[in-house]
């Protein structure tokens, strides 16, 4: 577990999903409108970060795994601002598709004292058109033989097609890659095919059609998942309580959240699926590869805005950390 460094090198690592810009306009507050209860922002500075799967990818590249990310952007001025950001990250923007039909998804947080105040979306979701489905599927097939494991990252605007779905478990199970899907909705069987997926907690229980407020949702939830959907494992998150992984067969390990103070939440979810599916391509087990995401996490979540693990922040914790070795730190319930 200490040599991951190493161990996280080899691994490639193809990213599928939705992909935006995350722009960010930093300020001061120090007066209210007059012309309505809103406060006014002193505009001191813009950054940009790519969002959504591409943060997944600038995840894995982080963490000094080689990210191939396919996913859509418009054919604007936004789109070469994402790629931009997305090249400044050390990540690729070769297998990106163009769509002429929508604008680049971007979303805007204007930050005050370390504080949102306020976040405009610029989206149009709408169904894939046939060519650029076409033209997704067809970069899955030619990078599917040259990676070591699969991520789908859906938040749902539309890249992730019921065909590209299809095509992605189909052309995984043909040269035996895992999948894991970081998933969005309701309905999770259109996953069916995946190896792990990460829901949160919310998330569990509406796709399962359970009650939040069932002390043994999660529980429930996740084996409910691995028996419907014919998964490998399910990993709950549960944000200021830690993680909760559940694998066929096997006894539930809950893990502690690792942070002193959470200041932001913004791509943690990323963050997790991204450690964990480097770490399981590098042969780590399913607890420990839980345990490696939770650590990271809690990294990121400390950080204000859209933040990306690397592997020296995370192999400084793991060198530090207990969580290996103190079962004070790994709840197994037997």
């Amino acid at each position: 577990m200490k040599d991951i460094r190493a161990s996280f090198s080899e691994v490639a690592v193809l990213v599928v999903g939705d992909v935006m810009l995350d722009r960010y306009w930093w300020g001061d507050v120090s007066r209210i409108s007059p012309e309505a209860p809103v406060p006014v922002v002193h505009l001191k500075r813009q950054t940009c970060t790519p969002g959504g799967a591409a943060n997944v990818a600038c995840n894995i590249t982080g963490l000094g795994a080689t990210a191939y990310l396919v996913g859509c952007v418009g054919a604007d001025g936004d789109a070469s601002a994402f790629r931009s950001a997305l090249l400044e990250n050390g990540s690729s923007d070769d297998h990106l598709v163009e769509r002429r039909d929508i604008p680049t998804s971007v979303k805007t947080r204007i930050i005050a004292h370390s504080q949102q105040v306020v976040r405009v979306d610029l989206e149009r979701v709408e169904d894939l058109p046939k060519d650029s489905e076409s033209e997704v599927c067809a970069k899955i097939s030619t990078l599917m033989p040259t990676v070591d494991i699969v991520v789908v990252s859906d938040y749902q605007k539309g890249t992730l097609s019921p065909a590209v779905l299809k095509h992605i478990f189909a052309t995984a199970r043909k040269h035996s890659k895992k999948v894991i899907v970081d998933p969005k909705g309701k309905d999770f069987f259109k996953y069916a095919g995946a190896t792990i997926i990460t829901p949160n907690r919310r998330e569990a229980a509406e796709a399962t059609k359970l009650e939040e407020s069932d002390s043994s949702l999660v529980e429930k939830a996740a084996r409910q998942i691995i028996d419907s959907l014919g998964l490998e494992a399910v990993l709950v998150t549960r944000s200021e309580e830690g993680m909760s992984l559940f694998v066929r067969g096997e006894d539930e390990v809950h893990l502690r959240a690792h942070t002193k103070e959470i200041y932001d939440v913004t791509g943690a979810g990323d963050t997790v699926i991204a450690t964990l599916a480097v770490a399981v391509a590098a042969g780590n087990s399913y607890p420990e590869a839980a345990s490696l995401s939770n650590l990271a996490a809690g990294i990121v979540v400390e950080q204000i805005g859209t933040s990306t693990i690397t592997i020296d922040q995370l192999a400084d914790v793991v060198a530090t950390s207990d969580t290996f070795r103190d079962d004070a730190e790994i709840t197994v319930n037997r």
